[in-house]
């Protein structure tokens, strides 16, 4: 399988998994997660998907500090109704991520490991896009996302509409898909750069 060589450089999640210790799943418990099997989950790689790895990772790294991010232990709001622009595709990352679902997940074993209603939508409270927040002791992390902070080539629209339109050539369209891709590149792989693009609203 190829793949945009940028994908490998982007930070990798690394986190305890309860249910997959306590299944044998993976060594210890221990998950790793890159930003190619997001990009597998959502069948895409973009600014969004690439936007919510972001923020994710932003929001384990405060939630655990030094420590090891625990799986099925952080619940997720999100400010918009689950079908609102964007929201699904950003849910749908941070809670692969954090193993966590909403009302249709895993609802555990002999009382452990629930995954279930650990995602909701439509908080209106919160003030922002995101909102993290771990399960043993409430500490909890929002943020905003903000794509706009890396434009797009200007060329890549119209190259958008000439491909969707099946009047780009083969050249067209990959130009276009090495503009859209070099977006994402831009945001993935440089971290001194994140917090400008995933504000954080609230800390608690």
């Amino acid at each position: 399988m190829k793949y945009p060589e940028f994908y490998d450089k982007a930070p990798k999640f690394r986190l305890y998994d309860p249910l997959s210790d306590f299944l044998g799943a993976t060594q210890d418990g221990v998950v790793e997660i890159a930003y190619l099997d997001c990009v597998k989950l959502a069948g895409h790689s973009c600014p969004t998907v690439a936007g919510a790895y972001i923020m994710t990772y932003m929001a384990l790294e405060y939630l655990y500090d030094d420590t090891l991010p625990v799986r099925s232990q952080i619940s997720i709001k999100m400010k918009n109704d689950k079908t609102e622009g964007v929201t699904g595709v950003i849910a749908n990352v941070a809670s692969f991520i954090c193993g966590a679902s909403d009302e249709g997940g895993f609802a555990g074993i002999g009382g452990k490991f629930n995954r279930k209603n650990l995602v909701s939508f439509g908080n209106s409270d919160i003030n922002g896009d995101i909102s993290f927040k771990r399960l043993d002791n409430n500490k909890e992390l929002t943020l905003t996302l903000d794509t706009s902070k890396i434009p797009a080539n200007p060329q890549m629209m119209p190259l958008m509409q000439k491909a969707l339109s099946n009047q780009a050539t083969k050249q067209e369209k990959a130009e276009f898909a090495n503009m859209w891709q070099e977006r994402v590149k831009a945001m993935i792989t440089n971290q001194e750069i994140w917090s400008n693009i995933a504000k954080i609203t609230k800390e608690a």
